[in-house]
């Protein structure tokens, strides 16, 4: 079955060797770029385009057309790179100069045989010139297509620098030079029919003229040698080769440059992809060049500083026909922190796609089971007798049968995650953990900050067992606000405003000795504005171990002195920072993240200081000022509209659990519920004596 995506879906790939079809309403240049972990690209040796067609597990069309057929051998790609990325241009001489003129291009990822297996319009597309089609990426040991969609104005020099290329405007004008000698040569778009027909009137380029090896890839470099076939392995009556250990071609022995040729990687002129070698040293002495026909050399010139990450832990054999147990730390990442979160987001993504499947498996069997229902009761001679019985009971049986088939696959993909959940949980460290995790109990203040930290816990109501952890990148982009509202839980009880308001202080307390506790002492500096003294019990741990930077602020007169402070420091960093003066901050300002509680907004709050709290929770992210605030948006609604913008600028937690968070990729409604300490348990009052003697030193 195809999978018709929309931008930023995605769908898993059983097949290793694929054929990319794009159909488009004039000539196009097709390519790919080959990108790490984190989709940058280093170098022109990561691109391939017309002039240079080939890399390992990649081949592309040498000139413009209105269709093409990119052949991708997932299996031969190097294990360096995590990210393919298809691009689309249009060419530099002559034609339309947008995709806004022409129709939206297709794209589909077929089989060898043909087989559709997922199929994307690139619709939006107004002055763009370049376009990123689709993203293929690593996950859990496969592979996944991702409909990408992401256009740019400045055509291919924007696209290529965007990804990290430092020679993206030189490469441009490689592609566009390339794509010029033959662009005469193109196809004659077809005559484009309705959307169910789209893929099918794809058909194979006219082959460009041989290029010479004046042709280049980037500022220099020796063309490879082009394919014999875009399939096969060896010519027919070639002798196999031996494979060196570093898994390049064996020396003086003729190779097939294809992506799917048995040795896996065409001779170039420039170093490919790979892990990187650091030398004994430490220098970043540059690898020779390989000569043709010789070894390849995998490693980057650019990376020899930094050593490759430690290979993920291999995951314990099981019988065969079993699923694999799942590992912690098997995602892909530098480190095993950035492993774990890959890991996590990665099972929040599963668990998001599992779900609509199972929902939208079990609409379709509600919507034909109405259907067969009105149909058997159209008949005016089947509403009375057996007949009429004997159809509602079928389409009743069909129903259930159709809704068993999902939950049984829901339940298999429940029962991995919950299984992943089960060993990635303990082995989370401890920005990740939860509070009752034992990683706390052997806490020792950390020398450097983490990547991401815990904000709650999110599941959903098919499978309220199986919960998420809720991980926030470091530094906060977005501050936070603490709904102390009155709201109904999710059971149907109600909480009086004063329970609601103390839990909610609870949680702005749990998650600021969270952010205090997991950055290296003094790091970290913790400001708390309580106008009418409100919050005194909430803030009594943090009070008592001396982290905060100064006793509550109470009064009017304090809020406005917070206030006044913290945006002088906003004020005066932005002019460094934009200045290009960073060392001529005054000597006694702090320069550590700084976190704001403000506990009963607006109580004490004027015009002055609301329009300051606005200016923090803009300005401050990037400056290092961060903003937690308990309030109860109703209780500011004599403000009116003026502090919409306060409110849509801050990521909203509730103290009890409430279903008001959506994922990124299908949309669904989370219950979300908040990393409160366990009753009874001084963990946090033992953390923060440990960041506050920390603190002493």
């Amino acid at each position: 079955m195809t999978a018709e995506l929309v931008r930023g879906q995605n769908h898993p790939l059983s097949q290793a060797r694929l054929e990319i079809r794009i159909a488009a309403g004039t000539p196009v240049v097709a390519g790919a770029t080959l990108g790490d972990e984190h989709g940058t690209v280093h170098g022109v040796e990561w691109v391939v385009h017309p002039g240079a067609p080939t890399l390992p597990g990649l081949e592309v069309s040498r000139q413009a057309a209105a269709d093409h057929r990119l052949a991708v051998d997932l299996g031969a790609v190097p294990e360096a790179v995590h990210r393919v990325h298809v691009l689309l241009a249009l060419p530099s001489a002559g034609g339309p100069v947008r995709f806004g003129a022409v129709a939206a291009p297709f794209v589909a990822v077929t089989g060898l045989d043909g087989t559709e297996l997922a199929g994307y319009t690139i619709t939006g597309l107004d002055a763009e010139s370049a376009v990123v089609a689709l993203e293929l990426y690593r996950r859990q040991g496969g592979w996944k297509v991702r409909a990408v969609g992401q256009g740019y104005a400045g055509g291919l020099t924007e696209l290529l620098a965007d990804q990290g290329l430092p020679q993206a405007h030189q490469l441009a004008n490689t592609i566009h030079e390339a794509v010029a000698q033959g662009l005469a040569r193109a196809v004659t778009p077809p005559a484009r029919t309705a959307d169910g027909d789209r893929a099918r009137q794809t058909a194979t380029p006219a082959p460009a003229p041989e290029q010479g090896a004046s042709a280049t890839q980037g500022a220099s470099g020796a063309v490879p040698p082009q394919p014999l076939s875009p399939y096969g392995t060896q010519p027919p009556g070639t002798p196999p080769q031996p494979t060196p250990p570093n898994g390049g071609p064996a020396s003086g022995t003729p190779q097939p440059a294809s992506p799917y040729g048995a040795q896996g990687a065409p001779a170039t002129g420039g170093p490919q992809p790979g892990h990187t070698q650091v030398p004994a040293d430490g220098s970043a002495a540059q690898p020779p060049a390989p000569t043709v026909g010789g070894p390849i050399d995998y490693s980057h010139p650019r990376r020899q500083n930094a050593a490759p990450p430690p290979p993920p832990p291999v995951a314990p054999p099981v019988q065969p026909g079993q699923p694999a147990r799942p590992v912690a730390g098997d995602a892909t990442g530098w480190s095993m922190e950035e492993r774990l979160y890959n890991q996590v987001w990665g099972m929040f993504e599963d668990l998001a796609r599992s779900t609509a499947a199972y929902r939208s498996a079990v609409d379709f069997a509600d919507s034909r089971m109405e259907k067969e229902l009105d149909a058997a009761l159209a008949d005016p001679r089947n509403r009375i007798g057996g007949q009429g019985d004997a159809a509602r009971e079928a389409a009743r049986a069909k129903h259930t049968q159709l809704v068993e088939q999902a939950r049984a696959a829901y339940d298999r993909d429940l029962g991995q995650l919950t299984a992943e959940s089960e060993v990635v949980e303990p082995a989370l460290p401890l920005a990740y953990a939860r509070w009752d995790s034992p990683v706390w109990h052997g806490y020792r203040v950390p020398f450097e900050a983490p990547m991401a930290v815990r904000l709650g816990d999110l599941h959903l109501p098919e499978c309220p067992e199986l919960r998420i952890p809720m991980l926030i990148r470091l530094p906060l982009e977005r501050g936070l606000w603490i709904d102390s509202g009155a709201a109904g839980s999710l059971d149907g009880s109600f909480l009086d405003s004063h329970e609601l308001h103390r839990l909610a202080m609870d949680t702005a307390v749990a998650l600021a000795a969270r952010l205090l506790a997991v950055h290296p002492a003094g790091d970290y500096t913790l400001h708390v504005i309580d106008p009418a003294g409100s919050g005194a019990r909430a803030l009594a741990p943090l009070v008592s171990t001396g982290v905060l930077a100064a006793p509550p602020a109470v009064g009017a007169a304090g809020v406005a002195d917070v206030l006044a402070r913290l945006t002088e420091r906003v004020d005066l960093v932005q002019m460094a920072v934009r200045g290009g003066a960073a060392d001529s901050l005054p000597p006694g300002l702090d320069t550590s993240e700084q976190l704001l509680i403000v506990n009963d907004f607006p109580h004490g709050f004027d015009d002055r200081a609301v329009t300051q709290l606005r200016y923090l929770a803009d300005e401050g992210p990037s400056v290092g000022v961060h903003l937690m605030m308990v309030a109860d948006r109703e209780e500011a609604s004599a403000y009116g509209p003026l502090l919409d913008p306060l409110w849509r600028s801050l990521m909203r937690l509730t103290p009890v659990p409430d279903d008001h968070l959506a994922d990124p990729w299908v949309g669904h409604a989370w219950t979300y519920e908040p990393a409160l300490v366990p009753p009874g348990s001084q963990v946090v009052q033992e953390v923060l004596n440990q960041v506050a003697e920390a603190r002493t030193k």
